[in-house]
Order: C-alpha cells, then sequence, then structure tokens
C-alpha cells in the first residue's frame, strides 16, 4: 500500500507545476494594469505607479516573475494581495472554512439522497420510480445554478419565508469564528438560536450546489449496480438463499462502489467550480466569492494564488479516492 501511495503521490509533481505555469500564464493574460485600479478614480502619478510596479515586481520579465513565485512557493509564500496587502494564503485559509462546510453539506446531500435513488432505481429497473428518478436526475444535471439558486430564493425565502437570503448567520449574533465553521461555533457559542440560524442559512445554498452532484451520483450508482447485478456472483448469491438487503448492501453495493467513489471524486472539482456562482448568489463568504472579487479587482497574486490552492485541493482529493481504490479492490494496487 505504502508503493501505491507513492506512485500515485509522485504522479501529481508534474500535474501541481504544470497548473502553477496554467495559473501564471492565464492570470497575465487578463487586460488591465492592477496597479492603476489601486488609485480608483483619483488617479497616480507615473513616479508611484513605477514604484509600486517595482514592489510587486511587475516590471520584471514574466520568466524571472515565475522563477519568484516558485521560490515563494517553497517557502510556503504565495504573494500578498494588492488590494489588501496581506499574505493570499492568509485570506485563503480565512475564508477556506465557510467553503469546506458548503461543500460538504453539499456533497452529504448529494450522497444521501442519490446514492439510494440510484440504488433503488437499478434494483425496480424500468419501474415509475426508475423513470422519475432518471428524468429528476437529467433535469437537476441541466439546471444552471445560477437559475436554480434564483428560483429557490424567491420560492423558500420570499414566498414562504422560510429561510434567509443570504449570509451565513443572522446580524443579531456575534459568533466568535473559533473554528471557521459557523455550524460547529454557532454551538460553542451557547448563544439561543445560533445554531438554528446557521442551519436556515446553510440549507439552501448546500441545495443548490449539490444539486448537480446528487443527478451525477444517482445516474453513476444506477448504471453501476446494473452492471454488477447481472454478475455471476450475485446470482449465486441468491441462489443460496441471501435476503436482498445482504445481496444488494454487500455483494452488488461493495464491487459497484468504485465507479461511484470516482464519480463523488470528480464531483469536488464541480463543488468548487459551482461554489463560484452559488456563493455570489447567496453572498456566501467563502472562496467562490473572494476569488469573483478578486477577478473584478485584478487582483493578480490574490486569483493566482486562489487557483493554485484549488487545484491543490482537487488534487488531493482525487490521491484520497485513488486510494479508496486499493481499500476496496486490493487488486489495483498490483495493475496500477
Amino acid at each position: 500500500m505504502a508503493a501505491f501511495f507513492l506512485r500515485k503521490l509522485f504522479v501529481l509533481l508534474p500535474t501541481f507545476f504544470g497548473v502553477t505555469l496554467l495559473a501564471f500564464v492565464f492570470i497575465h493574460m487578463l487586460p488591465g494594469d492592477p496597479i492603476l485600479l489601486m488609485a480608483g478614480e483619483h488617479g497616480m502619478s507615473p513616479e508611484r505607479h513605477a514604484t509600486l510596479m517595482k514592489e510587486f515586481g511587475y516590471d520584471r520579465p514574466y520568466y524571472i516573475q515565475y522563477g519568484l513565485y516558485l521560490k515563494g512557493l517553497f517557502h510556503g509564500n504565495l504573494g500578498q494581495s494588492i488590494i489588501t496587502r496581506k499574505p493570499v494564503l492568509q485570506e485563503f485559509l480565512t475564508l477556506f472554512p465557510a467553503t469546506i462546510e458548503l461543500s460538504v453539506c453539499a456533497i452529504f446531500i448529494a450522497v444521501f439522497f442519490g446514492l439510494p435513488a440510484g440504488m433503488i432505481a437499478a434494483t425496480k429497473r424500468g419501474s415509475v420510480f426508475d423513470h422519475a428518478v432518471m428524468t429528476g436526475a437529467l433535469a437537476g444535471y441541466s439546471m444552471p445554478i445560477f437559475w436554480w439558486g434564483l428560483l429557490l430564493i424567491i420560492f423558500f425565502s420570499g414566498i414562504l419565508g422560510w429561510t434567509p437570503v443570504s449570509g451565513r448567520i443572522s446580524l443579531m449574533f456575534f459568533v466568535e469564528p473559533t473554528t471557521g465553521f459557523m455550524l460547529i461555533d454557532s454551538l460553542l457559542s451557547d448563544q439561543a438560536g445560533a445554531f438554528r440560524s446557521a442551519i436556515s442559512h446553510l440549507i439552501l445554498p448546500a441545495l443548490v450546489l449539490g444539486t448537480i452532484p446528487l443527478a451525477v451520483i444517482a445516474r453513476q450508482t444506477r448504471s453501476a449496480m446494473l452492471e454488477v447485478l447481472g454478475e455471476d456472483y450475485v446470482r449465486t448469491a441468491r441462489a443460496k438463499g441471501l435476503g436482498p438487503i445482504r445481496v444488494i448492501g454487500v455483494h452488488a453495493l461493495r464491487n459497484a462502489m468504485i465507479p461511484v467513489i470516482t464519480t463523488i471524486g470528480l464531483q469536488v472539482g464541480t463543488l468548487f467550480a459551482g461554489a463560484i456562482l452559488t456563493e455570489t448568489i447567496f453572498s456566501w463568504p467563502g472562496i467562490g466569492k473572494w476569488m469573483v472579487d478578486s477577478i473584478f479587482r485584478r487582483d493578480y497574486p490574490s486569483v493566482q494564488g486562489g487557483l493554485l490552492l484549488i487545484a491543490t485541493v482537487v488534487m488531493l482529493v482525487n490521491l484520497v479516492v485513488d486510494l479508496l481504490y486499493g481499500l476496496i479492490n486490493p487488486q489495483i494496487r498490483y495493475m496500477d
């Protein structure tokens, strides 16, 4: 297992450096001068502009800027925000718990509903439930996030008044950011109603963000289960008189989980992409909204560092998925 882990980790190294290069190139292709944007409407003297260009290293050739950026990465330095003048890593770590909390709740909703729905649809192939699940999955996968989010806001917040529109918690509560996760911090605060307020603010964004992963997981689970249910060992288990729960839950589901786990791992990238729109719609103070604001402000270091950190998280999740392959099916350790 250790050798399997090292092989997978070694593959990530060239991917990581490729991401750093792509992030650097794409960010510097953005139009506009970030130094001039700092001045706003008041303008900036040529002398001050030259000083700031030198301070941030933008007066140097691109290959030197990239080399200095890599050098800073080895020392844990992702640069400094042009707008806030704070370290990019510090801003990312401050906002990242909000995105993690939203993404974990979204993937929990997707797995909690998508996995059973796909299993039942496979065991009842051709039934009304099967057609309903597949139709719902197609609709959920096809709906644009911004449209779906606005629709839920209008219905649940505007018409019914059940959920708040934006933010992580009501303004009437002041919760000390102990962990950065509002659900945990609201419990630790011992303020009556704080935890309920945090949940009510989380429900709609998590549902919107989890809709597409839910649809994909349901479809993939159904497909994998249909393939496994036709195997000889499943028919043998049934011939031995094993109950449906044991046949499906133990023999079939375990062997069908490899493609499903792959799908769940790949949805992490979808979650981060969807979080940009979801956090913007619901004014959720996470990485997605921070990235959008940084792009509009031409904050090169923040956008570049954010892209790199998000890509690193996605790569690490894929590494965990690969390790889960080896745990579920030991043959994969020696086939790769």
